[in-house]
């Protein structure tokens, strides 16, 4: 059973998206970076993006419960993978306000989109009860993990993840071109 009303999930998995522009327009608008804040925030969110490649070259969407690489430690490695690139950079903009905006869309979008995800693979995967038991929600664990999958380019490139990438290019370029016209 959700300890979100049904109405309210639904809502929110709409609003993910559009959320998502949102933070894009505030974060444009409102980073004041300098290159202290650079090299502080970029590696951050140069980890999240790394994350949540190496987790889409193990996802294989709605076919197999991902176990291996980062689902080994982490149930959902993009969302903490998308929590670290947030959070990079929000240190790269230098804005307290863009912190409370980003953790507000996290704890408000996110973790509602997450129960809901959880909630279908327990319905597709009748293991993932047992999976869920062992590997905790969003902080990893680093206990040994033996798997016989290894990363897949292919799995990579079907789940566009290069489109974070792509995202993740024009959040730096945004960024040092602030740094170099201010």
């Amino acid at each position: 059973m959700s300890v979100f009303p049904k109405p309210y999930a639904d809502r929110v998995a709409r609003l993910r998206v559009a959320t998502g522009f949102v933070l894009v327009a505030a974060f444009a608008w409102f980073s004041q970076p300098d290159l202290n804040s650079l090299i502080w925030g970029l590696p951050v969110s140069a980890l999240g993006l790394l994350l949540r490649a190496w987790a889409t070259g193990h996802l294989e969407k709605n076919i197999r419960l991902a176990e291996s690489g980062p689902y080994a430690h982490v149930r959902n490695p993009l969302y903490l993978g998308t929590a670290l690139v947030a959070a990079g950079l929000v240190i790269a903009s230098r804005r307290g306000l863009l912190a409370v905006l980003f953790t507000a869309v996290f704890l408000l979008i996110y973790l509602p989109v997450i129960e809901l995800e959880e909630q279908h693979l327990r319905h597709l995967f009748p293991s993932f009860e047992a999976y869920a038991q062992r590997v905790p929600a969003l902080w990893p664990t680093l206990g040994s993990a033996k798997s016989d999958r290894r990363f897949q380019w292919v799995l990579y490139a079907r789940n566009r993840e290069y489109q974070a990438l792509l995202g993740w290019l024009a959040g730096v370029a945004l960024l040092l071109t602030k740094v170099l016209v201010l």
